[in-house]
């Protein structure tokens, strides 16, 4: 297919990514760092709600702190060490995070990704904003040319940015069939919470959700974020879960983790997750697909947004390269793929109620292997890095946490 716009009213870089949340703008200053020219375009306006779980893991902030983001410009970040899990069977279990840096946080996706924007920018980088894609045409081996509401780039390398439902890969690699994801999962926030949630991470393996869970993270002033995480094609239909989800709201032990006077918000959004990373087309040509656009979620967790940066920065580094689709795929099959594997056969486990209880009996052990799960639960090392000797090192679950300098 050719472009009929003008060629003189086109724009030219190296890099254009598509899309300014995590993946996005990890992708731009990764690229930028790396010397090349970068445009990054978003058919929204920021700051704007997400849907999301808002829970930033120890890996999320290590990607964070390289990328030179300040906790200090997201407003809504929140520091938590204290997690408390709950069995099917009813067994709490209480674990603490270290003290040395950042482990885990908090931060609404629409005070974070607004955060990311203002920073690439004051790097010398341009995002547009409110400007949409519409096409993808001329697409060679020497790059691609985007159309969008704004005008027309003839891109090096473009990286696409846009999400689950990616317009850029259905230009450019239609696929056939409706893709629906591998997990549902939805959100409310809560105000006046006193209870223990108003501090502490809680996680509640219920046993009508699993290999799902439901979580309730603190936010500042009172605020947390509650929600619940399915399994599509599981035990709960995805229309039946909002009913259940009331029920468990409803239960004592998320009751009194809350406390009696929170309020639950009439705002309830539900989103898909895409988890199937390592059979999906990373690439296309000079199109390279990061975060959800390239269905990189956890399958075990459903935590997307530290995938979200790894995967940005990879493309971001591959652009450099003189071939930036193998370079990008390769990159992605040796940070992704083996904890991809891990994460499905640890989700079978969890699918078993009776495995389950087992699971949790073994980490309430003794304080060693509580401080070792809580930080590999948290992504303080790789899923599978256990078993992958490429990325064994000093300090394995013991080093320091982020923003520890």
């Amino acid at each position: 297919m050719t472009s009929q716009v003008d060629a003189a009213s086109v724009r030219r870089g190296d890099v254009l990514v598509i899309g300014a949340g995590p993946a996005g703008i990890a992708a731009a200053i990764t690229a930028q760092r790396a010397g090349l020219g970068v445009v990054v375009i978003d058919k929204a306006t920021f700051p704007r709600d997400k849907c999301c779980g808002d829970g930033l893991t120890t890996g999320a902030l290590r990607l964070l702190d390289r990328l030179g983001l300040p906790p200090s410009s997201v407003p809504s970040w929140t520091l938590c060490r204290d997690v408390t899990l709950r069995s099917p069977s009813g067994r709490t279990i209480e674990l603490q995070l270290p003290d040395d840096g950042q482990f885990a946080a908090i931060a609404t996706r629409e005070d974070l990704d607004d955060a990311l924007v203002r920073h690439a920018r004051s790097l010398g980088i341009e995002v547009r904003e409110a400007t949409e894609f519409l096409a993808a045409t001329d697409a060679t081996s020497e790059g691609v040319r985007i159309d969008t509401s704004n005008g027309s780039f003839d891109a090096h390398t473009v990286i696409a940015a846009d999400g689950m439902w990616s317009p850029v890969r259905k230009a450019v690699a239609p696929e056939d069939g409706a893709y629906l994801g591998e997990w549902h999962a939805a959100r409310q926030y809560a105000r006046n919470v006193t209870g223990p949630a108003a501090r502490r991470l809680f996680v509640w393996f219920e046993p009508e959700l699993l290999p799902g869970y439901a979580w309730s993270f603190p936010l500042q002033g009172g605020r947390a974020n509650l929600g619940y995480g399915i399994l599509r094609g599981g035990s709960v239909r995805t229309a039946e879960s909002k009913a259940l989800w009331q029920e468990i709201l409803a239960r004592p032990h998320v009751r009194e983790a809350l406390g009696a006077d929170a309020v639950i918000e009439e705002k309830f959004m539900a989103w898909p997750i895409p988890a199937k990373v390592n059979k999906s087309a990373l690439s296309h040509g000079r199109v390279l697909f990061v975060g959800d656009a390239a269905r990189a979620t956890d399958v075990l967790t459903g935590e997307g947004i530290g995938q979200a940066l790894l995967s940005g920065m990879l493309a971001g580094e591959a652009a450099a390269t003189n071939q930036p689709a193998k370079s990008y795929e390769s990159a992605m099959r040796r940070h992704f793929f083996a904890d991809h594997r891990m994460s499905v056969v640890l989700g079978r486990v969890l699918a078993n109620e009776r495995l389950a209880r087992g699971a949790m009996r073994v980490i309430d052990g003794g304080d060693w292997r509580k401080e070792k799960f809580v930080r590999w639960m948290f992504e303080d090392e790789a899923r599978a890095s256990a078993f992958t000797p490429r990325r064994w090192h000093r300090g394995y679950l013991s080093s320091r946490g982020a923003y520890a300098n």
